[in-house]
Protein backbone atom coordinates (compact mmCIF):
# COMPACT_ATOMS: atom_id res chain seq x y z
CA UNK A 1 0.00 0.00 0.00
CA UNK A 2 3.11 2.30 0.59
CA UNK A 3 3.89 1.89 -3.15
CA UNK A 4 0.33 3.59 -3.60
CA UNK A 5 0.28 6.43 -1.32
CA UNK A 6 3.91 8.08 -2.01
CA UNK A 7 2.61 8.20 -5.68
CA UNK A 8 -0.70 8.91 -4.80
CA UNK A 9 0.47 12.03 -2.59
CA UNK A 10 2.90 13.44 -5.02
CA UNK A 11 0.01 13.52 -8.05
CA UNK A 12 -2.42 15.39 -5.19
CA UNK A 13 0.35 18.14 -4.41
CA UNK A 14 0.77 18.44 -8.12
CA UNK A 15 -3.07 18.92 -8.69
CA UNK A 16 -2.83 21.48 -5.32
CA UNK A 17 0.06 23.88 -6.69
CA UNK A 18 -0.74 23.73 -10.00
CA UNK A 19 -4.85 25.45 -8.66
CA UNK A 20 -2.57 28.24 -6.79
CA UNK A 21 -1.51 29.82 -9.35
CA UNK A 22 1.23 33.01 -8.57
CA UNK A 23 -1.21 36.75 -8.24
CA UNK A 24 1.05 38.25 -11.34
CA UNK A 25 -0.15 35.13 -13.86
CA UNK A 26 -3.69 36.01 -13.11
CA UNK A 27 -6.29 36.16 -15.86
CA UNK A 28 -6.62 39.98 -16.63
CA UNK A 29 -9.93 39.26 -17.12
CA UNK A 30 -10.73 38.15 -13.84
CA UNK A 31 -13.34 40.34 -11.77
CA UNK A 32 -10.84 40.15 -9.30
CA UNK A 33 -8.08 41.72 -11.13
CA UNK A 34 -7.86 45.63 -11.70
CA UNK A 35 -7.45 46.10 -15.66
CA UNK A 36 -5.57 49.39 -16.36
CA UNK A 37 -6.75 51.95 -18.37
CA UNK A 38 -4.25 54.38 -20.15
CA UNK A 39 -5.72 57.94 -20.60
CA UNK A 40 -4.00 59.90 -23.21
CA UNK A 41 -4.82 63.53 -22.24
CA UNK A 42 -4.19 66.44 -25.60
CA UNK A 43 -2.32 68.95 -25.07
CA UNK A 44 -4.37 72.12 -24.44
CA UNK A 45 -4.96 73.87 -27.92
CA UNK A 46 -2.75 77.22 -28.75
CA UNK A 47 -4.63 79.74 -29.39
CA UNK A 48 -6.33 81.08 -32.95
CA UNK A 49 -2.42 82.35 -34.56
CA UNK A 50 -3.82 85.25 -37.10
CA UNK A 51 -0.42 86.72 -37.74
CA UNK A 52 1.06 86.53 -40.71
CA UNK A 53 0.68 87.46 -44.25
CA UNK A 54 -2.57 87.93 -46.31
CA UNK A 55 -3.61 88.21 -49.59
CA UNK A 56 -6.93 89.62 -50.83
CA UNK A 57 -9.15 86.46 -53.04
CA UNK A 58 -11.59 89.05 -54.37
CA UNK A 59 -10.39 91.62 -55.86
CA UNK A 60 -11.82 92.31 -59.42
CA UNK A 61 -8.79 93.35 -61.06
CA UNK A 62 -5.51 90.01 -61.26
CA UNK A 63 -2.73 93.02 -61.03
CA UNK A 64 -4.50 95.32 -58.43
CA UNK A 65 -5.62 94.11 -54.94
CA UNK A 66 -4.87 94.47 -50.70
CA UNK A 67 -2.53 92.69 -48.37
CA UNK A 68 -2.14 92.61 -44.92
CA UNK A 69 0.21 91.32 -42.25
CA UNK A 70 -0.80 90.82 -38.85
CA UNK A 71 1.68 91.34 -35.92
CA UNK A 72 1.19 90.57 -32.33
CA UNK A 73 -0.32 94.14 -31.76
CA UNK A 74 -1.02 95.36 -35.45
CA UNK A 75 -3.01 94.94 -38.64
CA UNK A 76 -1.73 97.00 -41.82
CA UNK A 77 -3.23 96.66 -44.94
CA UNK A 78 -1.80 97.85 -48.13
CA UNK A 79 -3.40 99.15 -51.58
CA UNK A 80 -1.22 96.88 -54.28
CA UNK A 81 -0.89 97.64 -58.06
CA UNK A 82 1.88 94.75 -59.49
CA UNK A 83 1.47 96.24 -62.84
CA UNK A 84 3.48 100.07 -61.54
CA UNK A 85 4.74 97.97 -58.62
CA UNK A 86 3.19 100.00 -56.04
CA UNK A 87 1.70 99.67 -52.75
CA UNK A 88 0.17 102.64 -50.55
CA UNK A 89 -1.16 102.42 -46.85
CA UNK A 90 -5.14 101.67 -46.47
CA UNK A 91 -5.18 100.86 -42.68
CA UNK A 92 -2.60 100.47 -40.03
CA UNK A 93 -4.46 99.94 -36.32
CA UNK A 94 -4.39 97.58 -33.12
CA UNK A 95 -4.81 94.19 -33.57
CA UNK A 96 -6.23 92.17 -30.20
CA UNK A 97 -4.85 88.24 -30.97
CA UNK A 98 -7.51 85.59 -29.43
CA UNK A 99 -7.05 83.92 -26.12
CA UNK A 100 -7.97 80.32 -26.93
CA UNK A 101 -8.61 78.11 -30.25
CA UNK A 102 -11.73 79.38 -31.81
CA UNK A 103 -13.24 78.85 -35.29
CA UNK A 104 -14.50 82.46 -35.25
CA UNK A 105 -13.16 85.43 -34.26
CA UNK A 106 -13.68 89.54 -34.64
CA UNK A 107 -11.91 92.30 -33.20
CA UNK A 108 -12.41 95.82 -33.62
CA UNK A 109 -9.15 97.87 -34.58
CA UNK A 110 -8.53 100.95 -33.73
CA UNK A 111 -6.99 103.11 -36.48
CA UNK A 112 -3.47 104.81 -35.82
CA UNK A 113 -4.02 107.99 -37.56
CA UNK A 114 -0.18 108.84 -36.97
CA UNK A 115 0.66 106.28 -39.69
CA UNK A 116 -2.72 107.00 -41.68
CA UNK A 117 -3.34 110.31 -41.93
CA UNK A 118 -0.83 111.53 -44.77
CA UNK A 119 -2.06 108.29 -46.48
CA UNK A 120 -4.20 109.80 -50.06
CA UNK A 121 -5.48 106.23 -50.03
CA UNK A 122 -6.20 105.27 -46.55
CA UNK A 123 -9.28 104.56 -44.54
CA UNK A 124 -10.13 107.99 -42.26
CA UNK A 125 -12.28 105.74 -40.16
CA UNK A 126 -11.49 105.79 -36.18
CA UNK A 127 -12.03 101.71 -36.13
CA UNK A 128 -12.61 99.09 -38.43
CA UNK A 129 -14.05 95.76 -37.49
CA UNK A 130 -11.91 92.48 -38.70
CA UNK A 131 -13.92 89.02 -38.62
CA UNK A 132 -11.92 85.39 -39.54
CA UNK A 133 -13.71 82.53 -40.26
CA UNK A 134 -13.39 79.24 -42.22
CA UNK A 135 -9.44 80.45 -43.18
CA UNK A 136 -11.12 83.95 -44.72
CA UNK A 137 -10.21 87.64 -42.82
CA UNK A 138 -12.92 90.10 -43.98
CA UNK A 139 -13.55 93.77 -43.70
CA UNK A 140 -15.72 96.59 -45.34
CA UNK A 141 -13.63 98.61 -47.66
CA UNK A 142 -15.27 102.39 -48.49
CA UNK A 143 -13.44 103.85 -51.40
CA UNK A 144 -14.90 106.69 -53.91
CA UNK A 145 -18.04 105.93 -52.24
CA UNK A 146 -18.42 101.99 -52.83
CA UNK A 147 -18.51 99.99 -50.04
CA UNK A 148 -17.56 96.46 -50.79
CA UNK A 149 -16.19 93.47 -48.23
CA UNK A 150 -13.01 92.66 -48.81
CA UNK A 151 -11.90 88.94 -48.48
CA UNK A 152 -8.24 87.51 -47.79
CA UNK A 153 -6.40 84.24 -47.39
CA UNK A 154 -3.32 83.86 -45.74
CA UNK A 155 -0.41 83.18 -47.49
Amino acid sequence: MRRFIAPAALALSALLLAGCAPAGDADSSSPSSPSKVEETVAPPAEPLDLTGEWKQTNSNAEDSYQTATITEETISVDWVVTSDSTSAIYWVGTYEAPKEDVDAYSWESVNDTSQTETALLASDAPTKTFTYENGVLKYELTAMGVTMTVEMEKQ
